[in-house]
């Protein structure tokens, strides 16, 4: 059984915590659950484990590896290819005959290697064929006309999907897949060495971080009995199981390794000693050689050590617990030892650089609160108190015994650890002579031993001993036990008495006393329970007359009849509520920081209390008592009512009219050149009326050489207020339909973050109640994202469809809504699902608000914790001379040698900060080889000059070259949105409800940010998170999808290739096969979007394409029609309305990119609409519109001979508009 299985969405990512006990037994505890699962399908005890977030290796007590892959929605296929090869002669034309001097008759694409079909073995026995060998149809992804197969003039060349007259040898590939079965179960690593490497005692897996490619990559380091260090080479998704054992060189035997997620890699040696990999990075994950580091007290040695990203915690022999400060990327050596707190037997770093612990003394699992990236030794340990499933103190049966007299069988009671062999032989003889068990307590209660019947004699039960590992802490923990004693001689049948101290409790089964005995201590019951008891004289005395006192009120009412339910298994070796005794932890791929809300530290204790404590209050108010009460209350309101409200209704207001101001001093951006930051007077007049509307204007008091004038905007014409990206400055800008139509807004800046955020939540407020807008989002809302992440909602007027004469766009009223996101889509069942710039995709939850919106500005639920990452970009620059080569030394000409992409602007490692304040750095400066074009092994690019077309190798006409770096930063805020896990994503589409459809299950596609096409299953307007993924199988990887009314998806592909999928309905909601559709000439597309009969695509270099053709029987169209161009985003609306997101739209003070843009004209007899008309810009990212079903009015045409209908056209005779060909004038 698999933790995961039950968890489909929650407020934050769901992982697992991994645990094993001292008898071997593997536990995993999720983020969001409450108690340990255990890993119920192996058989096979375990020695250790260590986790990354897709997976869990562990040590068995057999000394194999195994692995236990977490089931995801996503599977694990991986696609095997060989290529057919043919030449052509005179007499049999192409065939299989072919020169001594080709390559094979089946190869690999390079012809090198022999691959026939019947060749491909199943790697182990873990995976599966998931069909027969078929030929690939498609070339560079067009569809071929002669079986697949493509054509060149001679091995190897040029190949082509059509054959000329000198095409002299062809060949064609053939694709099988395979499947990786083995998901949530331990599998065993199979080995491909003929020698086995000798046992291995220590294991640990990390690397994650040091490259992305390929996907799912790992670094797994294995230490062996003889203290040799193995790396297992080719860990990715595609192959879990990596290929092989490499030995790594040591300068010593060592006892134990670590590994992070980074490129920190430390091992401890047999003396106590450290060591230090270095030289790891993406083309060498092994490194390339060792140091040594001190240990933290050379007299006493470290025996266990744990690694995160940039911390190193080790445990010395003595089971003081040390932290390494100035550990990072550059300096993984450290620079010293910091003493903590605690005593622990190990130690285990996580995700974020949490840390997990072992207590040596009661072998629990502790959790280091309050580490963040400022602190990152944290505050203080704190247990986690969480019950294993299984466990009877949590059993059904518990809350039924809550009330039983005496019986505290509920919360977490826990008998003492360690008791003597004296007390344990008292312990037997009370149960024996009792024959019933004990009355305690809760703070006295402790398990009975078996009560063995006076006609048939006891055998001595076997002691229960946990397996002595190689660890060292386990074998400390069993070797200095004695052999089994056995009890006094009591009696022909008394219990013989474990010698394992710390787990001798409950080991027996409880056998059921008879069901007339009571709980009334006897000579022999009650006082001899006590002397056992874990508690001292004084409160001994003090348990003894509770127990007495209990047993007299339920002598009547209860009997020990229902204690037969808490029996003890045989195979549990703890008593019900003494707490596990652990071995081993890892929270490798556990996602928590300080922000997470965890629910394991819950004191049971208390849970109880809480329960005790309802149950005695519903017990003591009767129904009669309760409808009384109730009345009693109405009443008096009623009362009250009367006397402060309607007895003074017909006394006039005192005050018609309310005036409030607010002022304060910021900077304005001046109007006009030379354009400057000057200090002025802020301030915010908002009045009320008699019937309770509210409206404001906003002034701004400056100085025009030595004369005062002022400047002022009213509230209800305020049509969006938006932070500002600025490094120096917190800046945001006011927009009124006027400054739309300029491009240029109000510029304000704050003197801190703090009052900016004040400001902009008052604004904000009083723009909604002028408007007379509160609450969430309707669901025909346009949802709207700003290049900063700022998400954007407008709420739509019946006419800002109509025809002719519609709402113009640029008097959209947009306010704000907590979060920060990349993408939203939505459809009229108010169902939003966005994704972040770290792919991670979140759901609206229906709330509002949240971020900097506090008070009446944000809804008080539906908002939760919400994160972010993104990478921020410098580009180093170099010229060729021929003396010194590639150097940092440009022509006067050149652009800067540290510049941002268009190197324009200075950008140096120093000087670049993350885009906004809130955000902050989660990692350092790296070498990114993911650039579009290619990079060599450095990663550089080169060209022929600044700038140019970039390409990943060296030719003698490149004189210039470039590499980019990238740095992580990580945004921690709120909002109404919660992350549907766990495959991250890069594009969403909902399918478009028509008014009323009141369709059941929506349906929701999606694309990974792998490129495998997804479905999800379950999304309702009660639960639009859904419930799980399905697969829905392509040939090559995607980038865009969406789906129209009628359930037609269309898709492009990464190379720039569009697709339709077939035969999608309600009844098969992943379709039957994708049919390819050519692109435009010439042109690779990169995103679409369905309306209800129209498509439109935009293409890489900003053109916007119409789909002609497109009827119910023929629903791929016939051809692609341009509309326009400078398009980077479109969005079809369900009334085929038409939105886009463009570039370089002209205002009268500037040009300005990311502009909102309405396409006007749109009607059933002319889906391609007229003109453009312009609303909010620039910086915007992302736009749709597809939740805005709302039909618009039937207006009739005005007579241009009625001079009393001619002022109706007048706001639209002044718009800019552009007719079908351009968004801008060039």
């Amino acid at each position: 059984m698999s933790p995961l299985g039950h968890v489909t969405s929650s407020a934050m990512p769901v992982s697992l915590l991994w645990a094993v006990d001292v008898y071997g037994r593997v536990y995993s505890l999720s983020t969001v659950g409450q108690q340990w699962e255990q890993c119920r399908d192996a058989q096979m005890e375990f020695k250790r484990a260590t986790a990354a977030q897709q997976c869990c290796w562990g040590i068995a007590c057999d000394n194999n590896i195994y692995l236990n892959v977490h089931a995801s929605d996503l599977p694990i296929r991986y696609k095997e290819e060989t290529y057919e090869n043919q030449r052509w002669n005179p007499v049999d034309g192409f065939s299989e005959r072919l020169l001594p001097s080709d390559r094979w008759q089946w190869s690999d694409v390079t012809g090198l290697q022999h691959q026939p079909l019947d060749g491909f073995r199943l790697p182990s026995g873990s995976w599966e064929w998931e069909g027969d060998w078929y030929i690939d149809e498609n070339f560079e992804g067009e569809p071929t006309e002669t079986g697949g197969w493509s054509y060149a003039i001679d091995f190897p060349a040029f190949y082509t999907k059509d054959k000329k007259w000198n095409s002299c040898v062809r060949r064609r590939r053939w694709l099988r897949y395979r499947r990786y079965k083995a998901m949530d179960t331990w599998a065993k690593i199979p080995s491909q060495q003929t020698s086995l490497p000798d046992p291995f005692s220590d294991i640990s897996c990390g690397g994650w971080e040091v490259s992305e490619e390929p996907r799912g990559r790992l670094s797994l380091w294995a230490v062996s009995l003889q203290g040799k260090v193995w790396f297992r080479e080719g860990i990715c998704h595609h192959n879990p199981e990596g290929s092989l054992w490499e030995e790594v060189a040591l300068p010593g035997e060592v006892v134990q390794i670590s590994c992070g997620p980074g490129d920190l890699v430390w091992a401890a040696l047999w003396e106590g000693q450290l060591i230090v990999r270095e030289g790891i990075g993406r083309d060498c994950p092994k490194g390339t050689s060792w140091a040594a580091v001190d240990s933290p007290s050379p007299e006493v040695g470290v025996i266990h050590l744990a690694v995160g990203v940039d911390v190193v915690w080790a445990v010395t022999k003595d089971n003081k617990v040390w932290f390494r400060r100035g550990v990072n990327s550059h300096n993984p050596c450290g620079s010293g030892w910091i003493s903590m707190v605690g005593e622990m037997m190990m130690i285990n770093v996580g995700l974020n650089d949490q840390v997990w612990a072992i207590g040596s003394e009661d072998r629990g699992i502790y959790f280091r609160q309050g580490v963040t990236a400022s602190e990152l030794s944290g505050k203080t340990w704190k247990a986690i108190n969480v019950p294993r499933d299984g466990d009877r103190s949590h059993s059904s049966a518990s809350a039924s015994s809550l009330q039983s007299a005496g019986c505290f069988f509920s919360g977490e009671v826990r008998a003492q650890s360690v008791m003597s062999d004296a007390d344990l032989d008292e312990k037997g003889s009370a149960d024996r002579d009792s024959g019933c068990v004990p009355s305690t307590s809760p703070e006295t209660f402790v398990h009975p031993l078996t009560d063995p019947t006076p006609d048939q004699p006891a055998d001595p039960p076997k002691p229960r001993i946990p397996k002595v590992t190689s660890d060292s802490f386990i074998s400390e923990l069993v070797s200095d036990r004695e052999p089994g004693k056995t009890s006094k001689e009591l009696g022909p049948a008394a219990p013989a008495v474990l010698e394992e101290e710390e787990v001798s409790l409950g080991e027996a089964e409880i056998q059921a006393p008879c069901a007339g005995a009571t709980l009334s201590p006897g000579p022999s019951g009650g006082a001899s329970g006590l002397q056992w008891s874990n508690v001292d004289l004084e409160e001994a005395q003090s348990a003894q007359a509770r127990a007495g006192a209990a047993a007299a009120d339920s002598a009547d009412t209860c009997s020990l009849s229902s204690v037969a339910t808490y029996t003890l298994a045989l195979e549990d070796p703890y008593g019900a509520d003494e707490h596990p005794l652990w071995a081993w932890v890892s929270g490798g791929g556990c996602s928590v920081d300080s922000h997470s809300q965890l629910n394991w530290f819950n004191s049971s204790a208390n849970t109880l209390s809480l329960i005790q404590s309802v149950q005695s209050m519903s017990l003591s108010v009767t129904p009669a008592q309760s409808a009384a009460w109730k009345r009693q209350i109405f009443e008096q309101l009623n009362e009250r009512t009367k006397r402060e409200i309607d007895n003074f209704k017909h006394y006039e207001q005192a005050i018609e009219q309310s005036v409030w101001v607010k002022k304060g001093t910021m900077q304005w951006w001046r109007d006009w050149k030379p354009h400057k930051w000057i200090d002025v007077h802020f301030a915010l007049e908002q009045f009320s009326g008699p019937e309770g509307d509210k409206d404001g204007i906003l002034f701004i008091y400056y100085n025009y050489y030595e004369e005062k004038k002022y400047l002022h905007a009213f509230i209800n014409e305020v049509t969006i207020l938006v932070p500002v990206l600025n490094d120096s400055k917190h800046t945001f800008a006011v927009y009124t339909p006027e400054r739309t139509k300029q491009r240029w807004p109000i510029r304000l800046a704050a003197a801190t973050e703090l009052e900016m955020h004040d400001w902009l939540a008052l604004l904000s407020v009083a723009c909604c109640d002028s408007r007379g807008i509160q609450g969430p989002p309707s669901k025909q809302a346009i949802w709207s994202v700003t290049c900063k992440g700022d998400i954007f909602v407008s709420e739509p007027t019946p006419a800002l469809e109509a025809t002719p004469y519609p709402t113009p766009c640029d008097q959209m009223f947009w306010r704000q809504v907590g979060g920060h996101l990349r993408s939203v889509e939505c459809n009229s069942a108010g169902i939003v699902w966005g994704i972040g710039y770290d792919h991670t995709a979140w759901v609206y939850t229906g709330g509002y608000g949240g971020g900097f919106f506090q008070g009446l500005a944000s809804s008080t639920d539906n908002i939760y914790t919400q994160t972010d990452v993104k990478s921020v970009y410098i580009y180093e620059n170099q010229r060729w001379n021929p003396v010194t080569g590639y150097t940092n030394r440009g022509l006067p000409t050149d652009r800067y040698m540290w510049s941002d992409a268009s190197g324009l602007h200075e950008c140096t490692k120093a000087n670049t900060k993350p885009p906004a304040p809130q955000w902050t750095w989660v990692s350092d400066w790296g070498i990114d080889y993911s650039v579009s074009g290619g990079t060599d092994k450095e990663g550089w690019q080169y060209a022929a000059d600044f700038p140019a077309s970039y390409h990943g190798h060296k030719t003698l006409k490149d004189f210039v070259r470039r590499r980019r770096w990238a740095r992580k930063c990580k945004l921690n805020t709120t909002g109404p949105w919660q992350e549907v896990p766990p495959i991250p994503l890069s594009d969403v589409t909902i399918l478009l409800c028509p008014p009323g459809s009141g369709m059941a299950a929506v349906p929701l596609w999606a694309i990974s940010n792998k490129g495998d096409v997804l479905c999800r299953l379950g999304v309702t307007a009660l639960t639009p998170a859904g419930s799980s993924w399905l697969h829905v199988g392509t040939d090559q990887p995607f980038k865009s999808i969406s789906i129209g009314a009628s359930s037609q998806v269309w898709a492009i592909a990464r190379d720039g290739s569009a697709f339709y999928r077939g035969s999608v309905s309600p009844q098969s909601p992943a379709g039957d096969c994708w049919y390819h559709i050519p692109s435009p000439a010439k042109q690779k597309l990169k995103q679409v979007s369905v309306g209800r009969t129209s498509v439109y695509a935009v293409d890489e270099n900003g053109n916007l394409w119409y789909r002609q053709g497109v009827t119910p029987s023929y629903p791929q169209g016939s051809s692609w029609e341009h509309i326009s161009n400078n398009v980077r985003r479109v969005s079809v609306g369900p009334l085929d309305q038409v939105w886009i997101i463009a570039d370089k739209v002209q205002g009268s003070h500037s040009l300005s990119c990311g502009t909102v843009c309405h396409r006007l004209g749109v009607q059933p007899m002319e889906p391609k609409g007229q003109s453009w008309d312009y609303g909010i810009g620039g910086g915007w990212d992302h736009i749709t519109v597809r939740g805005n079903s709302m039909e618009p009015p039937i207006l009739r045409l005005p007579s241009l001979t009625d001079p009393s209908l001619l002022s109706f056209c007048s706001p639209l005779s002044v718009r800019n508009t552009e007719v079908n060909g351009s968004t801008v004038d060039s």
